[in-house]
């Protein structure tokens, strides 16, 4: 079904994001999320017509939503194959990276995907639907030990370890094939008074999991170091401490833990220099689209 793109995913902190770029008429630029392609759009309408828009988005609904422009390249592949296909395309260097991280609306609100606790649906929750890995594998094959880990690093869940039993011994007897059962199966776990906190917190560790959504953005950040020009921005937006985590010291530090070394002389080489504070939706965008409740937006500029 051929979805607008207001209907596909509204674009969450638009301006401030594109801002955030400090975008050259010439220069060549990534959205990394097409999704919808809003905010590809306004990126768009601040280019020269020199100018160049690469986009990646790993599912292929949102090719629906290409732009026709000949100024514009949509790649169905994940960005965590960013050089790579930047370099197919003849761009060794790129003047900007957007990245508007998670789950689009369009995902969220297509009960088929399995995305959202709202539905009953299969297992399922691959952002790319011709993934091998989905929901259900992670519920009837993974090892009690692994689903312990990922409970509890990914959704943060105090009772991970009874949950990953529980599951595994429902399962023993009959596969647990959609979103009630897994419901029904966890229902000692959902208390009524935080039941849908602690869904969303399960149904995020799977889905990090299914679509390996922390190695990919640990791959990605690497990438950019080696092809974004200096001076060129990141502007990238995370919805989750896990994600920001990563983000954050990466544009602080060029690492994902520890500190960087000092030479002799006690200084600090770092790929990039912070743009400003993290920036976060106004109270007037919460109300207008409750899912920017828990944005942020980090900028940072390559050295």
């Amino acid at each position: 079904m051929l979805v607008t793109q207001m209907e596909y995913h509204k674009p969450v902190l638009l301006t401030e994001t594109v801002k955030g770029l400090n975008i050259q008429p010439n220069g060549v630029y990534v959205d990394v999320t097409f999704g919808g392609g809003g905010h590809a759009k306004e990126i768009l309408k601040r280019l020269g017509a020199e100018g160049k828009l690469i986009a990646f988005d790993q599912d292929k609904d949102a090719l629906e939503n290409a732009i026709d422009d000949t100024r514009f390249l949509l790649i169905n592949e994940n960005f965590r194959n960013l050089k790579r296909f930047l370099r197919f395309y003849g761009h060794k260097e790129v003047d900007g990276i957007l990245g508007d991280f998670g789950v689009s609306s369009h995902q969220f609100d297509s009960p088929e995907r399995g995305f959202s606790t709202r539905f009953e649906a299969d297992l399922d929750m691959r952002m790319n639907r011709d993934s091998a890995l989905s929901a259900y594998e992670v519920i009837n094959v993974y090892a009690e030990s692994d689903l312990r880990k990922i409970l509890f690093r990914y959704g943060e869940l105090k009772a991970a370890a009874g949950m990953a039993r529980v599951i595994v011994e429902v399962r023993a007897q009959n596969p647990i094939t959609s979103s009630d059962q897994l419901k029904k199966t966890l229902g000692r776990f959902l208390p009524k008074h935080k039941e849908n906190k602690i869904l969303a917190q399960i149904y995020q560790a799977i889905r990090i999991e299914v679509n390996q959504e922390l190695e990919a953005l640990k791959e990605f950040l690497l990438q950019t170091q080696e092809v974004l020009k200096p001076g060129g921005r990141l502007s990238l937006i995370s919805y989750h401490s896990l994600e920001d985590r990563l983000v954050k010291r990466f544009m602080r530090s060029g690492l994902f833990e520890g500190e960087p070394e000092k030479d002799v002389f006690g200084r600090v080489e770092v790929p990039f220099k912070l743009i400003g504070k993290f920036v976060i939706p106004s109270e007037e965008e919460i109300e207008a689209n409750n899912r920017a409740r828990s944005a942020k937006l980090r900028v940072a500029e390559k050295l």
